[in-house]
């Protein structure tokens, strides 16, 4: 075995023990009584009294039915739009097509942070502040998804669409019945990605949020995190995985899917 190779086999250890460990020690903490947070013991007792503890602390409930909706809305407004955008950039030709397409992709090197202040006002000018609408409204279209779907639509056969209008199929038929069931594993990835983000998006959160009905779980979690009332490590941990679990859960269950999509869109 060469020696780069040796390296790059530890260097990734590295980086799984860097991840891992904090993970590993939320987890302990999290199933196991408050008196074991610091020290490790095999036989240590399990326990789920933390979660308990947790979800009774805080209106947790309420924080992952926002968020639901939140990340819901904003990836039906994304596939939506995404859609139709990938598949005229893929399709027709108009004037103008090339620089918008640039627009769209110099918007991927533009950190949404910078527009929060413009984003901010204009939530304003609505009067929608405090409410899942404002949180959703700058991300319903997604420059990202446009090119990874335009990827996808440019390496469908021109002949299948051909062979469907000719059967009396219009454009939108098209688009529905033959380029989106060919993009599925395309739409599957960038909806994991997607949904990863704005669960876990919190800086635009907690500005255009104010009160219980309407921040999602990193904004409450974050609250719940800092009250002062002497709550465990133990119950904060239990909290924390509360929140991650179901993001885990779905890339554990859809990973081969997400790294395939990738894959077929040519994006290295």
């Amino acid at each position: 075995m060469s020696l780069d190779r040796v390296l790059n086999i530890v260097g990734a250890w590295a980086l799984a023990l860097i991840w891992v460990l904090p993970l590993a020690y939320a987890v302990w903490t999290a199933f196991h009584p408050a008196a074991y947070e610091a020290r490790f013991d095999l036989f240590a007792p399990l326990t789920l009294e933390n979660f308990s503890k947790a979800w009774e602390a805080a209106p947790f409930g309420r924080y992952f039915f926002n968020t639901f909706v939140l990340v819901t809305s904003i990836l039906l407004g994304q596939f939506i739009l995404c859609t139709l955008a990938a598949y005229a950039f893929a399709r027709y030709q108009f004037p103008g097509r090339g620089v918008l397409f640039a627009l769209v992709l110099v918007q991927l090197m533009v950190m949404p942070d910078i527009l929060i202040v413009e984003n901010y006002k204009l939530i304003r000018t609505l009067d929608l502040i405090d409410t899942i609408p404002a949180i959703a409204l700058p991300y319903i279209a997604s420059g990202f998804g446009i090119f990874l779907l335009r990827q996808t639509f440019l390496s469908v056969p021109k002949e299948l669409e051909e062979a469907a209008q000719i059967e009396g199929m219009s454009s939108l038929g098209v688009l529905l019945k033959v380029y989106v069931p060919l993009a599925v594993p395309t739409y599957l990835a960038f909806g994991l990605v997607s949904v990863s983000h704005h669960w876990n998006n919190f800086l635009w959160p907690l500005i255009i949020t104010n009160s219980v009905d309407t921040r999602p779980v990193t904004v409450g979690l974050s609250i719940f995190a800092s009250i002062d009332s002497g709550v465990e490590w133990s119950v904060i941990n239990a909290a924390t995985l509360m929140t991650s679990a179901p993001l885990l859960l779905a890339f554990l269950l859809f990973q081969r899917q997400f790294v395939q999509s990738f894959m077929r869109a040519g994006i290295k």
